[in-house]
């Protein structure tokens, strides 16, 4: 499938992007390649096949969750100017 250089260029304008005129070419070439790309992956047959997290079936190692600090809200919020409720009470910025 190829794009051309109008689609890049309106493309291009809806994502906010400046592309020079000199590397529109390349730019087209290159989107062209991706989407024939993305046609050939889409002919492959993927009846049966389920989609996989990991294709090495690896286990990702977590930590155990454990609490490592203590709670210090009521240090933090002693510094605080206005406070209510464990609630930090700043100035209304949108009207």
């Amino acid at each position: 499938m190829s794009i051309s250089k109008a689609e890049v260029v309106k493309v291009a304008h809806l994502a906010r992007l400046a592309i020079p005129e000199e590397r529109l070419e390349g730019y087209t070439h290159t989107i062209s390649d991706i989407l024939d790309l993305v046609a050939l992956m889409n002919a492959v047959n993927t009846d049966g096949v389920l989609p996989l997290s990991n294709p090495l079936d690896a286990v990702q190692l977590l930590r155990e969750d454990v609490v490592t600090e203590t709670n210090q809200r009521e240090l933090y919020q002693s510094v605080a100017p206005r406070v209510e409720d464990g609630l930090y009470l700043v100035p209304k910025v949108i009207e």
